[in-house]
Protein backbone atom coordinates (compact mmCIF):
# COMPACT_ATOMS: atom_id res chain seq x y z
CA UNK A 1 0.00 0.00 0.00
CA UNK A 2 3.25 2.58 0.93
CA UNK A 3 4.35 1.82 -2.48
CA UNK A 4 1.02 2.66 -4.32
CA UNK A 5 1.11 5.77 -2.14
CA UNK A 6 4.17 6.59 -3.40
CA UNK A 7 3.47 6.29 -7.17
CA UNK A 8 0.27 8.52 -6.79
CA UNK A 9 2.32 11.34 -5.03
CA UNK A 10 5.11 11.10 -8.09
CA UNK A 11 2.27 10.53 -10.52
CA UNK A 12 0.43 13.73 -8.45
CA UNK A 13 3.59 15.78 -8.93
CA UNK A 14 3.91 15.14 -12.54
CA UNK A 15 0.48 16.52 -13.39
CA UNK A 16 -0.13 19.12 -10.92
CA UNK A 17 0.19 22.72 -12.87
CA UNK A 18 -0.55 21.12 -15.42
CA UNK A 19 -3.87 23.58 -16.45
CA UNK A 20 -6.91 23.01 -14.54
CA UNK A 21 -10.14 21.70 -15.70
CA UNK A 22 -13.14 23.37 -15.05
CA UNK A 23 -15.55 19.96 -15.67
CA UNK A 24 -14.86 16.46 -14.76
CA UNK A 25 -12.30 15.18 -17.56
CA UNK A 26 -13.15 11.36 -18.29
CA UNK A 27 -9.45 10.35 -19.28
CA UNK A 28 -8.59 11.82 -16.39
CA UNK A 29 -10.80 9.88 -14.03
CA UNK A 30 -10.35 6.73 -15.62
CA UNK A 31 -6.13 7.08 -15.39
CA UNK A 32 -6.65 7.81 -11.58
CA UNK A 33 -9.51 4.82 -11.42
CA UNK A 34 -7.41 2.35 -13.04
CA UNK A 35 -4.37 2.87 -11.54
CA UNK A 36 -6.26 2.82 -8.00
CA UNK A 37 -7.65 -0.68 -8.59
CA UNK A 38 -4.61 -2.52 -10.24
CA UNK A 39 -2.48 -0.82 -7.06
CA UNK A 40 -5.51 -2.31 -4.69
CA UNK A 41 -5.18 -5.34 -6.28
CA UNK A 42 -1.70 -5.86 -6.25
CA UNK A 43 -1.77 -4.33 -2.26
CA UNK A 44 -3.86 -7.31 -1.48
CA UNK A 45 -2.09 -9.61 -2.51
CA UNK A 46 1.28 -8.65 -0.74
CA UNK A 47 -0.87 -8.09 1.95
CA UNK A 48 -2.28 -11.53 2.37
CA UNK A 49 0.95 -13.05 1.84
CA UNK A 50 2.68 -11.09 4.52
CA UNK A 51 -0.53 -11.01 6.66
CA UNK A 52 -3.98 -13.11 6.29
CA UNK A 53 -2.23 -16.91 5.00
CA UNK A 54 -2.15 -17.61 8.63
CA UNK A 55 -5.19 -19.69 10.72
CA UNK A 56 -8.35 -18.30 10.06
CA UNK A 57 -11.08 -17.56 12.71
CA UNK A 58 -14.64 -15.71 13.14
CA UNK A 59 -15.03 -12.36 13.59
CA UNK A 60 -13.33 -10.92 16.42
CA UNK A 61 -11.67 -8.25 18.59
CA UNK A 62 -8.19 -8.47 20.01
CA UNK A 63 -8.75 -6.13 23.00
CA UNK A 64 -6.12 -7.79 25.19
CA UNK A 65 -3.56 -6.68 22.22
CA UNK A 66 -4.90 -3.79 21.09
CA UNK A 67 -2.87 -0.86 22.79
CA UNK A 68 0.07 -3.52 23.69
CA UNK A 69 1.24 -3.98 20.63
CA UNK A 70 4.25 -1.87 20.02
CA UNK A 71 3.05 0.52 22.96
CA UNK A 72 0.26 1.70 21.15
CA UNK A 73 2.73 3.44 18.62
CA UNK A 74 0.91 1.77 15.72
CA UNK A 75 -2.01 4.09 15.83
CA UNK A 76 -0.08 7.14 14.84
CA UNK A 77 0.91 5.38 11.40
CA UNK A 78 -2.78 3.92 10.87
CA UNK A 79 -3.42 8.50 11.41
CA UNK A 80 -0.51 9.43 9.41
CA UNK A 81 -1.01 7.23 6.16
CA UNK A 82 -4.94 7.69 6.63
CA UNK A 83 -4.44 11.31 6.05
CA UNK A 84 -1.47 10.85 3.71
CA UNK A 85 -3.97 8.97 1.50
CA UNK A 86 -6.98 11.55 1.62
CA UNK A 87 -4.52 13.87 0.58
CA UNK A 88 -3.30 12.07 -2.47
CA UNK A 89 -6.45 11.34 -3.60
CA UNK A 90 -8.11 14.75 -2.92
CA UNK A 91 -5.51 16.23 -4.84
CA UNK A 92 -5.87 13.34 -7.82
CA UNK A 93 -9.88 14.07 -7.80
CA UNK A 94 -9.44 17.93 -8.24
CA UNK A 95 -7.06 17.78 -10.97
CA UNK A 96 -9.35 15.24 -12.57
CA UNK A 97 -12.31 18.47 -12.56
CA UNK A 98 -14.10 17.77 -9.72
CA UNK A 99 -14.81 20.26 -7.16
CA UNK A 100 -12.28 21.23 -4.49
CA UNK A 101 -14.91 20.21 -1.11
CA UNK A 102 -16.29 17.04 -3.40
CA UNK A 103 -12.71 15.89 -4.18
CA UNK A 104 -11.76 16.28 -0.30
CA UNK A 105 -15.21 14.13 0.78
CA UNK A 106 -14.18 11.85 -1.97
CA UNK A 107 -10.27 11.25 -0.89
CA UNK A 108 -11.61 11.08 2.61
CA UNK A 109 -14.12 8.22 1.53
CA UNK A 110 -11.51 6.40 -0.21
CA UNK A 111 -8.80 6.27 2.15
CA UNK A 112 -10.99 5.30 4.92
CA UNK A 113 -12.83 2.45 2.86
CA UNK A 114 -9.40 0.97 1.71
CA UNK A 115 -8.31 1.13 5.46
CA UNK A 116 -11.35 -0.37 6.93
CA UNK A 117 -11.27 -3.01 4.68
CA UNK A 118 -7.90 -4.35 5.71
CA UNK A 119 -8.88 -4.29 9.49
CA UNK A 120 -12.35 -6.21 8.83
CA UNK A 121 -9.74 -8.94 6.86
CA UNK A 122 -7.85 -8.77 10.09
CA UNK A 123 -10.96 -9.67 12.36
CA UNK A 124 -11.05 -12.84 10.53
CA UNK A 125 -7.25 -13.76 11.23
CA UNK A 126 -6.76 -15.81 14.35
CA UNK A 127 -3.52 -14.06 14.81
CA UNK A 128 -4.82 -10.39 14.79
CA UNK A 129 -8.59 -9.77 15.31
CA UNK A 130 -10.10 -6.31 14.42
CA UNK A 131 -8.72 -3.27 16.43
CA UNK A 132 -10.95 -0.67 17.69
CA UNK A 133 -8.21 1.89 17.96
CA UNK A 134 -6.99 1.13 14.62
CA UNK A 135 -10.33 2.02 12.90
CA UNK A 136 -10.97 4.93 15.45
CA UNK A 137 -6.85 6.72 14.12
CA UNK A 138 -7.49 5.46 10.52
CA UNK A 139 -11.32 7.69 10.75
CA UNK A 140 -9.22 10.59 12.05
CA UNK A 141 -7.12 10.85 9.67
CA UNK A 142 -8.98 10.32 6.84
CA UNK A 143 -10.80 12.84 7.95
CA UNK A 144 -8.79 15.37 8.20
CA UNK A 145 -8.46 17.04 5.08
CA UNK A 146 -12.35 18.19 5.86
CA UNK A 147 -11.81 18.82 9.38
CA UNK A 148 -9.16 21.47 8.45
CA UNK A 149 -12.02 23.26 6.46
CA UNK A 150 -13.75 23.79 9.64
CA UNK A 151 -11.10 24.12 12.25
CA UNK A 152 -8.85 26.48 11.11
CA UNK A 153 -6.26 25.79 13.62
CA UNK A 154 -5.63 22.31 12.03
CA UNK A 155 -4.62 24.13 9.17
CA UNK A 156 -1.54 25.31 11.38
CA UNK A 157 -0.24 21.38 12.68
CA UNK A 158 1.54 19.37 10.45
CA UNK A 159 1.60 15.78 11.05
CA UNK A 160 5.27 14.00 10.16
CA UNK A 161 7.16 10.84 10.18
CA UNK A 162 11.04 10.11 9.97
CA UNK A 163 13.04 6.85 9.84
CA UNK A 164 16.10 5.90 11.34
CA UNK A 165 17.89 2.28 11.25
CA UNK A 166 17.34 1.08 15.38
CA UNK A 167 19.42 -1.47 16.39
CA UNK A 168 16.61 -3.90 16.09
CA UNK A 169 16.28 -3.41 12.31
CA UNK A 170 19.68 -3.66 12.13
CA UNK A 171 19.72 -7.10 13.56
CA UNK A 172 16.90 -8.16 10.88
CA UNK A 173 14.67 -7.87 13.46
CA UNK A 174 12.08 -6.75 10.44
CA UNK A 175 12.52 -6.82 6.74
CA UNK A 176 11.53 -3.23 5.93
CA UNK A 177 12.20 -0.55 8.02
CA UNK A 178 8.77 0.81 7.42
CA UNK A 179 7.79 -1.60 9.56
CA UNK A 180 10.28 -1.61 12.25
CA UNK A 181 8.38 0.99 14.87
CA UNK A 182 11.42 1.33 17.10
CA UNK A 183 12.92 3.31 13.19
CA UNK A 184 10.52 5.01 13.15
CA UNK A 185 9.82 8.64 14.79
CA UNK A 186 6.10 10.18 14.74
CA UNK A 187 6.30 14.28 14.89
CA UNK A 188 3.59 16.55 15.58
CA UNK A 189 4.87 19.90 14.01
CA UNK A 190 3.40 23.46 14.86
CA UNK A 191 3.17 26.60 13.22
CA UNK A 192 5.46 28.55 15.05
CA UNK A 193 5.42 31.71 13.04
CA UNK A 194 1.36 31.72 12.99
CA UNK A 195 0.62 30.34 16.09
CA UNK A 196 3.59 31.64 18.56
CA UNK A 197 5.33 34.98 17.11
CA UNK A 198 5.46 36.43 13.66
CA UNK A 199 9.40 37.07 14.17
CA UNK A 200 9.84 33.24 13.80
CA UNK A 201 10.84 33.05 10.31
CA UNK A 202 7.92 31.02 8.70
CA UNK A 203 9.93 28.07 7.39
CA UNK A 204 11.17 27.06 11.20
CA UNK A 205 8.33 25.06 13.33
CA UNK A 206 8.82 23.41 16.46
CA UNK A 207 7.86 19.65 16.44
CA UNK A 208 7.42 17.44 19.39
CA UNK A 209 8.51 14.00 18.82
CA UNK A 210 7.66 10.10 19.94
CA UNK A 211 9.29 7.09 19.25
CA UNK A 212 9.62 3.30 20.83
CA UNK A 213 12.37 1.26 21.95
CA UNK A 214 13.66 -2.31 23.35
CA UNK A 215 9.94 -3.99 21.70
CA UNK A 216 11.30 -6.93 22.14
CA UNK A 217 11.85 -7.01 25.76
CA UNK A 218 9.99 -6.32 28.57
CA UNK A 219 11.50 -3.45 29.57
CA UNK A 220 9.94 -1.51 26.66
CA UNK A 221 9.31 2.35 26.66
CA UNK A 222 8.76 5.23 24.95
CA UNK A 223 10.90 8.19 23.78
CA UNK A 224 9.83 11.91 23.38
CA UNK A 225 11.88 14.69 22.04
CA UNK A 226 11.43 18.22 21.33
CA UNK A 227 12.94 19.42 18.02
CA UNK A 228 13.05 22.47 15.84
CA UNK A 229 11.21 21.52 11.76
CA UNK A 230 11.81 22.53 8.60
CA UNK A 231 8.40 24.14 7.02
CA UNK A 232 8.51 24.04 3.27
CA UNK A 233 4.68 25.55 3.00
CA UNK A 234 6.68 28.41 4.39
CA UNK A 235 9.23 28.94 1.69
CA UNK A 236 7.77 31.71 -0.92
CA UNK A 237 7.29 30.78 -4.44
CA UNK A 238 5.61 31.38 -7.27
CA UNK A 239 5.36 28.00 -9.01
CA UNK A 240 2.57 25.64 -8.49
CA UNK A 241 4.48 22.67 -8.62
CA UNK A 242 7.09 23.64 -5.90
CA UNK A 243 3.93 24.60 -3.66
CA UNK A 244 2.57 21.05 -4.15
CA UNK A 245 5.92 19.13 -3.34
CA UNK A 246 6.39 21.02 -0.33
CA UNK A 247 3.07 19.78 0.62
CA UNK A 248 4.17 16.31 0.39
CA UNK A 249 7.46 17.38 1.77
CA UNK A 250 6.20 18.90 4.86
CA UNK A 251 5.08 14.57 5.47
CA UNK A 252 8.40 14.01 6.55
CA UNK A 253 10.50 15.42 9.73
CA UNK A 254 14.23 16.16 7.80
CA UNK A 255 16.90 15.99 10.19
CA UNK A 256 16.80 18.87 12.67
CA UNK A 257 18.38 19.68 16.03
CA UNK A 258 16.24 18.25 18.41
CA UNK A 259 16.58 17.25 22.16
CA UNK A 260 15.39 13.91 23.74
CA UNK A 261 13.12 14.64 27.06
CA UNK A 262 12.11 11.32 28.16
CA UNK A 263 13.76 8.59 29.60
CA UNK A 264 16.62 10.85 29.66
CA UNK A 265 17.89 13.90 28.48
CA UNK A 266 20.05 14.19 24.81
CA UNK A 267 21.02 16.59 22.63
CA UNK A 268 21.13 16.09 19.13
CA UNK A 269 23.03 18.27 16.45
CA UNK A 270 20.46 16.80 13.51
CA UNK A 271 18.12 14.32 15.08
CA UNK A 272 16.78 12.02 11.92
Amino acid sequence: MRKLILILILINLQIYGKEDSTDVNPVRLTLISTATVGGFIYAYAIQNDMWWKGEKSKFHSNWNQDWRYALGSDKYGHFYFGTLISKTYSDLFYWSGISKDKSKLYGAVLSFSYQTFIEIRDGFSKDYGFSWGDFSANLLGSSLQLLKCEIDFLNFIDFKISYYPSERFKNNSNQYILDDYESTYNWISINSNKLISEKIPSFINIAVGHSVKRLDFSDSYHEIFLSLDWNFKGIKTDSSFLKKLFEYLDFYHFPAPAVKVYPDLVWYGLKF
